[in-house]
C-alpha cells in the first residue's frame, strides 16, 4: 500500500556487465523493466558512440518495416491478430533477419514498379483507344487523298484571312491532325490559348468521356476530355504541339485513313486485354506476397525495436580500462534488486559466458526519479495527475484519491441516469472484452484515449447514475415513481384556486400551509413537480452546487 500513496524507493546501482553477455543481460533487463539507465557518456556525440553501426542497422531494418506495413495497408491486408511478443533476436540471427527483409523489400518493389508500369500502359492504351472512338464522330471528311503539290513558304498569317478548305488545298497547304485527351478544367485555357497563337486557323473539337479513368498514382477516377486539332500547314502544327506540351495533353498519333484506324483500333482492343490478364496475374501474385509478409511483420517489428532499444543502452555505458567489461549506472527500486541479479544472472546463462556479470549499489547524493506503480486500473488516474505534474521523489501522490474524486466531480455536474447508464455499458463491455486484440491493439488514436480510459469512463457512469437519481433526472425527463409530495387538486378543494384566477395568472404558488397540498417529501431525489416550476432551472443549480 506504500508504493501506492507514495513513490517507490529507489537507489542508484552499478552493473558491470562482460563484453560478450552484455547484450543478453541488457535484453533480461528491458524485458523485466526494473531499471532506468544513466547516460555515462554525455559529452560523446551520438556518431562517435561504441554501437553506431548497429544501431544504424536497426534504423535501416525499421525503414524496410515501413514500407513493408505501407505496402499491405495500401493492399487492404490484415495484420495477424494473435498477440506476440517476442524477445530481441541474438546479434547471430540479426544478419538473418536483415537478409530476409532485403531480399522481400527488393522483391516487393519489383513488383510493384512492374504493376504501376502496366497501370501506366493499361491508361494510356484505354485513352488512345477512347480517343479514337470519340474522333471518329468528329472528321466528316475523307482524309485519304493528300495534296501533291507542296510549297515551302506558307502564305502569311497575319495578313491573309481565314482561307477555306478549297483555297488552301489549292495552295497547297497540308492539312494535319492532332489528337489527345486533356483536364476538363484545362479546356477553356487551352482553346482560347490555340485560337489566339494560331490567329484561329485552327478547329478544335471537344467531347468529354461519359467514364473516368483510374490514376494509377492515386488510384481516383479522373475525367479527361478528348480533343481533336485539325490545321493547315506544318508551322500551325509545330505551334499545337507545343501548346499541347504546355498544358501537358496527352496526345497520341492520329491515323490518315480510316482501315489504319480501324487496324490500329483492333490492335488496341487486343493488347488491353492482355494487358488485364497480365495485371491480374501480378496483383495476386503481389497480394500473396504481401499476405505472407503479413504473417510476420509485426513479430520483425518489435523484435528490431528491441534491439535498437538495447544497443542505445549499450551506447550509454562506458568501457573498463581493459575494454572486456561495459559499466552501467541504474535507478532500481530497493525492493527489486534481488530480481536484478537474477536477470543478470539468466542473460549470463543464455549468453555462455564464463565470467558472470553482478550489480553494486552505490551510494549517491542525487535526487531519484519518482517511481509509481501502477495496474491497468489505476494508471488512468494516474495519467490525469501527470498531466498536471508528477510529484517529486517520495511525495504524497494525490492518485488514489482522484480514483474517487474525479468521477463524483464529474457526476455532480453531468448527473443523468440515463447517459449515464450508457456510458456505464459501454465502457463495462470495454472492460468484459478488455483481452481482445482487436480491441486493443488498433492504431486508431481516438479509440485508444478511450480504451485506455474504459476505468475511468466506468466510474464516471456509476456514479453519474447515483446523482441521476438524487436529481431525478433520466435524459431530461423526471420519474415519478413514488408520488409527488404536492398536491394542486388539494388548492381547488380548498378553495383557494378558482378556474378565473387560474385563467387570469400564469404562473401560481402552491402554499404548504393549505390543507392536502404538502404530504411529505419525495423519498429520494427532487420531487417531478419542481419540472412544472418557473424558477426550476435556478432551484437546480443551486442544489447542484450545495
Amino acid at each position: 500500500m506504500g508504493s501506492m500513496f507514495r513513490s517507490e524507493e529507489l537507489c542508484l546501482a552499478q552493473l558491470f556487465l562482460q563484453s560478450a553477455s552484455a547484450y543478453d543481460c541488457v535484453s533480461e533487463l528491458g524485458e523485466s523493466g526494473l531499471v532506468e539507465f544513466r547516460d555515462l557518456n554525455p559529452t560523446v556525440s551520438t556518431f562517435q558512440r561504441k554501437f553506431v553501426s548497429e544501431t544504424r542497422r536497426c534504423e535501416e531494418m525499421e525503414k524496410t518495416l515501413d514500407y513493408l506495413l505501407h505496402e499491405i495497408k495500401r493492399a487492404d491486408i490484415a495484420l495477424s491478430d494473435t498477440e506476440v511478443n517476442p524477445v530481441a533476436p541474438l546479434p547471430k540471427h540479426v544478419l538473418k533477419i536483415q537478409e530476409q527483409l532485403q531480399q522481400l523489400e527488393v522483391e516487393l518493389r519489383e513488383v510493384t514498379k512492374n504493376k504501376e508500369t502496366l497501370k501506366r500502359n493499361l491508361l494510356e492504351l484505354t485513352e488512345y483507344n477512347h480517343m479514337l472512338r470519340v474522333t471518329t464522330s468528329f472528321v466528316r471528311r475523307a482524309l485519304d487523298l493528300e495534296p501533291q503539290a507542296q510549297y515551302e513558304e506558307f502564305p502569311s498569317l497575319d495578313k491573309e484571312p481565314l482561307m477555306d478548305y478549297t483555297n488552301m488545298q489549292r495552295l497547297g497547304a497540308k492539312l494535319g491532325f492532332i489528337a489527345g485527351v486533356i483536364h476538363p478544367w484545362k479546356v477553356g485555357p487551352f482553346e482560347r490559348m490555340m485560337w489566339r497563337v494560331c490567329k484561329g486557323y485552327t478547329i478544335l473539337t471537344c467531347q468529354e468521356l461519359e467514364m473516368g479513368l483510374e490514376d494509377p498514382d492515386t488510384g481516383e477516377n479522373v475525367k479527361w476530355v478528348v480533343f481533336l486539332v485539325s490545321y493547315w500547314g506544318e508551322q500551325i502544327g509545330q505551334k499545337v504541339k507545343k501548346i499541347c506540351d504546355c498544358y501537358h495533353c496527352h496526345v497520341y498519333p492520329y491515323p490518315s485513313t480510316i482501315q489504319e484506324r480501324k487496324e490500329i483500333v483492333t490492335g488496341l482492343n487486343t493488347r488491353i486485354q492482355d494487358l488485364h490478364t497480365v495485371l491480374q496475374r501480378t496483383s495476386e501474385y503481389l497480394q500473396q506476397v504481401l499476405s505472407k509478409a503479413s504473417e510476420s511483420i509485426s513479430t520483425w517489428l518489435i523484435q528490431v525495436r528491441k534491439m535498437k532499444a538495447i544497443y542505445h543502452i549499450l551506447n550509454m555505458c562506458s568501457f573498463d580500462v581493459t575494454n572486456k567489461c561495459l559499466i552501467a549506472e541504474v535507478w532500481c527500486p530497493v525492493a527489486d534488486l534481488p530480481q536484478v541479479r537474477q536477470a543478470l544472472e539468466e542473460g549470463s546463462r543464455k549468453s555462455g559466458a564464463t565470467v558472470p556479470s553482478f550489480v553494486n549499489r552505490i551510494p549517491s547524493t542525487d535526487t531519484p526519479p519518482s517511481l509509481i506503480r501502477t495496474n491497468k486500473f489505476t494508471s488512468g488516474f494516474q495519467n490525469i495527475v501527470d498531466a498536471y505534474g508528477i510529484s517529486c521523489y517520495r511525495e504524497v501522490n494525490p492518485a488514489p484519491y482522484t480514483i474517487i474524486t474525479f468521477p463524483f466531480l464529474f457526476a455532480v455536474m453531468f448527473g443523468d441516469f440515463g447517459h449515464g447508464l450508457v456510458m456505464s455499458l459501454f465502457a463495462l463491455w470495454m472492460v468484459l472484452f478488455e483481452a481482445n486484440p482487436k480491441l486493443k491493439n488498433t492504431r486508431n488514436e481516438i479509440w485508444n484515449m478511450f480504451f485506455d480510459g474504459r476505468y475511468i469512463i466506468l466510474l464516471m457512469g456509476l456514479f453519474s447514475l447515483y446523482t441521476g437519481l438524487i436529481y431525478n433526472d433520466c435524459f431530461s425527463k423526471s420519474f415519478n415513481i413514488f408520488g409527488s409530495g404536492w398536491s394542486v387538486k388539494a388548492m381547488f378543494d380548498s378553495k383557494v384556486w378558482t378556474m378565473e384566477e387560474l385563467k387570469r395568472n400564469q404562473y401560481m404558488t402552491l402554499d404548504p400551509n393549505v390543507t392536502g397540498v404538502f404530504t411529505g417529501p419525495y423519498p429520494f431525489g427532487i420531487d417531478p413537480i419542481w419540472n412544472l416550476a418557473n424558477n426550476k432551472l435556478s432551484f437546480l443549480n443551486s442544489f447542484k452546487m450545495k
